[in-house]
């Protein structure tokens, strides 16, 4: 049997942990390289090669990005691809579409994969949705997604949480309308995505807490591309959102 791949985790927050400690119980070596910022003194091409050099000194095979979103993370995807090693980024992606063709065919030429970790595609009510409504023409979809905590990732709700409900649209009913997306901080726990049809109900998915996060439901930058996409075309049509 092939041995499972290695990880190493860029982040030193409390996601970088939580991720060692998923990764680590399912039997894979982690490493961790908690110095990934840019320094103010450091070239772009200085910083791409002391990324990579670091990730092949762990002589891991995976790269999870367990940083903030946000433009620091192309660089990041680069200098992991450059290295050699297959890419995990958390979501939202906001590269641009040039930035993600540029970066998928990157990879591409090398044979690593670029994947986004979206894990609420985990859940098997959003695959039975796929295998019953896909592509879900003709319906409406619409989602909430409530978190009675804070924000802690500097991240707007309609970005943080409503990519995870336009994920779900993405991948079971892509041809569906989108009715409603409503997303916020400092609200009774609420997560729940519906379907109707002709505004009769057809199917919904109400999640009482956090699926368990699975290092293997990743989807690669181009969805999480079309993800973005719908949910800045969705924010311009309702800018009260």
């Amino acid at each position: 049997m092939a041995k499972a791949p290695d990880y190493v985790i860029l982040g030193r927050g409390r996601w970088a942990q939580r991720m060692r400690q998923i990764i680590s119980g399912e039997g894979r070596s982690v490493a961790l390289i908690e110095e990934t910022r840019q320094r103010p003194s450091e070239s772009e091409s200085d910083y791409l090669e002391r990324l990579a050099n670091a990730m092949k000194a762990s002589r891991a095979q995976i790269a999870w990005l367990c940083v903030t979103p946000g433009p620091h993370v192309s660089s990041m995807i680069q200098a992991a691809i450059q290295a050699g090693l297959h890419v995990i980024v958390e979501k939202p992606w906001y590269g641009s579409s040039k930035q993600t063709q540029r970066l998928q065919s990157l990879a591409r030429a090398k044979g690593r994969v670029i994947a986004v970790h979206f894990e609420y595609l985990v859940l098997k009510e959003v695959e039975q949705w796929k295998a019953d409504f896909h592509p879900g023409t003709g319906c409406s979809f619409g989602g909430r997604f409530f978190l009675s905590r804070s924000d802690r990732s500097g991240i707007s709700p309609i970005d943080n949480l409503g990519c995870h409900l336009l994920a779900i649209r993405e991948y079971a009913v892509p041809a569906s309308a989108i009715s409603e997306i409503r997303c916020d901080y400092e609200l009774p726990d609420e997560r729940l995505v519906w379907i109707d049809v002709g505004g009769q109900p057809l199917s919904s998915i109400e999640e009482s807490g956090c699926p368990p996060t699975s290092i293997h439901t990743t989807f690669d930058l181009e969805f999480a591309l079309r993800v973005a996409t719908q949910l800045d075309d969705y924010k311009s049509r309702n800018p009260a959102r």
